[in-house]
């Protein structure tokens, strides 16, 4: 399996917009489990995106799907950087198999 744990900054006043792009463009990725975006309760134009794949060869493929490629042409403008990148290796959870 293929994890990913990352912190988007919202341009001000964007994170509500931004997160309701980001969970539209998810839809059919095959090979991802899991794709979870979460507000930060601390900083409040952030958002975490905590992803589990099947490989990372699927991760790269989802790049290039159109629902992907919009969502990432909607969501660049309302983006101000991403602070915050770990890729991990989940082993077993809820949800997952």
């Amino acid at each position: 399996m293929y994890g990913l744990i990352g912190r988007i900054e919202a341009t001000p006043g964007q994170r509500d917009a931004l997160a309701e792009i980001l969970i539209d463009g998810v839809s059919g990725m095959p090979g991802c489990l899991s794709y979870v975006v979460s507000v930060d309760n601390e900083r409040s134009d952030a958002l975490w995106v905590t992803e589990v794949w099947e490989s990372s060869e699927l991760h790269a493929a989802s790049l290039t799907l159109p629902s992907v490629q919009e969502a990432i042409s909607k969501g660049r403008p309302l983006i101000a950087g991403f602070t915050e990148r770990h890729v991990t290796t989940p082993v077993g959870g809820h949800g997952l198999a």
